[in-house]
Parts: C-alpha cells; sequence; structure tokens
C-alpha cells in the first residue's frame, strides 16, 4: 500500500513514518510549509523543521518532498482566526487546520501522489463499522487529539492512518531512540497550527488595530486598563496587571464586552460568573455525517470543552441550527468560540462551536 506521511519534523510523525515502513507499506513523507514568516527572532521555524524531516527520511529510507499550502492556510484558516479575534472570541484555529489543510487541502495532494492512505502523528485511532467510519479517542488519554479531529467526516477517515493511536507518547520515543531517528528528544510543538509558539499578543499586533480600554469590577468601578479585549479570554488570571488592589485575591476575566469596550473582572476563582449550567453551540459537525440522535431529542453523553480537560457528563440536545448542550455539574469559563466536542465512550460524536454559555 502506498501511503503518504504528513512529516512535521516532530518525533510523532518520524515515528508514525517509521513504523508504516517496518510494516512494509511504500511510504512517502511530505513536509507542509504552511508559514513562510519569521518569529519574533527573526528565526523561520519552517526550515528547521524540514531539516528534520530530510534527516529522519534519511535514515527511515524513503523519498520525501515538501508541500506549500500557505495560500490555502491564509484563506480558509488564518482570515478565520483574526475574524474570530475581531470579534472578540477565543477561536481554536487547529481543529480548522485540520479540516481546511491537511485532510483537504494535503488529501488532495496525496491522491495526486496515487497514494492509498494518507498517516500523521495524532493520537487517535480509526475504526470502521457497518454503518461506516468512527473516530476513537487515543489510547494515551493525556496525548488523545480528537479534540482537534472532530470536523473529519467520513471521506478523509476512509482515507487516513493514525499509526500512533494504540500507543502512549513514552512508547513513541522510546521507538525513535531505538530506531535512531534523529527527532527521537525533541520538543512537543506547541501553539497555533503552523504558526507555533509566539509572543502572542506581538504576533496578535500585527494583523489587528488594538483598542485599549478599562478594567470594570462588578460594583462599575474602574481598576485597570485593558491593551484590547482580543488579547484576554474567560477566566484569565495571569497578564491583567491588577494584582495586589481590591481585597487581595486574584482578579479573573468574566465578561469581554465588545460593545462598550470593557473588560470585566471579579476577584476569587469560585466567582459564580465564571460558572455555567448550559451552553449553546452552532456549526456541529457529525462524524458520522448526521447527528446521534433524531433533531429535538436528548442524548446522554460526554464533552471536552478544550483539550485535555477530562470527559464531563452532558445532555446533548441537536437542534437545526445546532446544539443545546446541558451540563451535569456547573462547568468553568466556558468559552465563545471554543469547541465543544461530544463523546460516547471511546467514540467521537462530533463538536461543534461554543457560541454562548447560560449560567441557570
Amino acid at each position: 500500500m502506498r501511503v503518504v506521511v504528513g512529516m512535521s519534523g516532530g518525533v510523532d510523525s518520524s515515528v508514525a513514518a517509521y513504523l508504516l515502513k517496518q510494516q512494509g507499506h511504500e511510504v512517502i513523507g511530505v513536509f507542509m510549509n504552511n508559514w513562510e514568516e519569521e518569529d519574533e527572532t527573526g528565526v523561520c521555524t519552517s526550515e528547521q523543521d524540514w531539516a528534520d524531516v530530510r534527516r529522519v527520511c534519511d535514515v527511515i529510507g524513503i523519498p520525501y518532498y515538501s508541500v506549500n499550502f500557505a495560500r490555502e492556510y491564509r484563506e480558509n484558516v488564518f482570515a478565520y482566526f483574526l475574524e474570530e479575534y475581531r470579534r472578540g472570541r477565543t477561536p481554536n484555529p487547529d481543529v480548522l487546520c485540520n479540516r481546511e489543510i491537511k485532510f483537504k487541502a494535503f488529501l488532495n495532494f496525496a491522491q495526486q501522489l496515487q497514494a492509498d492512505k494518507l498517516a500523521t502523528g495524532h493520537f487517535a485511532r480509526i475504526r470502521a463499522g457497518k454503518d461506516g467510519y468512527e473516530l476513537l479517542r487515543g489510547v494515551d488519554d493525556n496525548k488523545d487529539q480528537t479534540y482537534f479531529l472532530y470536523m473529519l467526516g467520513q471521506y478523509p477517515l476512509s482515507k487516513a492512518l493514525f499509526p500512533l493511536g494504540g500507543m502512549t507518547k513514552p512508547q513513541v520515543r522510546e521507538i525513535a531512540r531505538l530506531a535512531g531517528l534523529p527527532t527521537s528528544e525533541k520538543k512537543d510543538s506547541t501553539g497555533v497550527c503552523f504558526i507555533g509558539e509566539r509572543n502572542f499578543k506581538k504576533f496578535l499586533q500585527q494583523y489587528l488595530p488594538a483598542k485599549p480600554g478599562d478594567m470594570v469590577d462588578p460594583q462599575g468601578k474602574v481598576v485597570g486598563r485593558h491593551d484590547g479585549l482580543m488579547y484576554y479570554t474567560l477566566g484569565q488570571r495571569r497578564g491583567l496587571g491588577i494584582g495586589g488592589s481590591g481585597d487581595g485575591r486574584r482578579w479573573f476575566v468574566v465578561e469581554k464586552d465588545l460593545k462598550n469596550n470593557i473588560l470585566r473582572v471579579e476577584q476569587g476563582e469560585d466567582s459564580p460568573r465564571l460558572y455555567s449550567r448550559a451552553a449553546w453551540a452552532e456549526q456541529p459537525y457529525w462524524v458520522a455525517g448526521h447527528p446521534p440522535v433524531k433533531i429535538g431529542e436528548k442524548l446522554e453523553c460526554t464533552a471536552r470543552f478544550r483539550h485535555r480537560q477530562p470527559l464531563q457528563k452532558v445532555v446533548i440536545t441537536p437542534r437545526e441550527a445546532g446544539v443545546r448542550v446541558d451540563f451535569d455539574q456547573p462547568q468553568r469559563a466556558v468559552t465563545p468560540g471554543q469547541a465543544v466536542v461530544f463523546y460516547q465512550n471511546e467514540v467521537c460524536l462530533g463538536g461543534a462551536t461554543i457560541e454562548y454559555s447560560v449560567q441557570s
């Protein structure tokens, strides 16, 4: 079987390619260069990653290529990312990146190479059943990446391979060490999909005009100044610059008032305004291609509101325009723009984008 492996220059995709070669497949490594700008230190991290991909492929003994989807990334992912911040929301571009770049533009490229499958280093699993393909959580619960993959439908899953889904991260690193892969000790990448780790405030300032305003406490008193609502998220306590004021407890962001350009803050991490009992989410994507129950019916399942969060018991009610999500226990800092992803045992059902939360 001919398999194209999306190689990032990290240990996960390196081991995915190595394992597939060991299994006897015809493996082709392809590096995606989707962000061409230097970081704030003047370093173009994609050049370093591309060099690592070449070194790994030489060790494994497979051909390698580089492909550029920078235009597609800017148009289909980064433009959305900026628009969400412009609206005062907190987007999750990795979800869209997987759908639009890795499993759409890149999948199309792999098929031009006459690949039978497209493999990545994601910690997730795929199961073929009588009703289609299911997306399953990775065995390593700490590394499970189905939260970022819920927008993948039946066709991408039919073409995808996740060789690491049944493994733990320590096992992956051990395989890399034993195989002599030069990425075996490389630090995991963090930050925005393909852009990487940045000074986030400086990065956003390059693209969006900041509009400073007041920080206001529950009594309406101005307790500080914010640098622009786009730099803050619900539940945030670091970087507010008002520590030591008030009654001495930590301050938290409880609301972003876009209309009046006010950042509302409150003291105490147990503030009721940080918690909600339900949420409304829109733009639902169901892995099976349809909701797990009929429109208007309820389903008990579990959900994550952020990556690596322990699964939370919820009741979902699919509607024509979105999904009502009722929580078994109050949830902290449920944030507009973020994804809520639904599970039934190990199966990822799909997810949606949070529009707003309901406190009572």
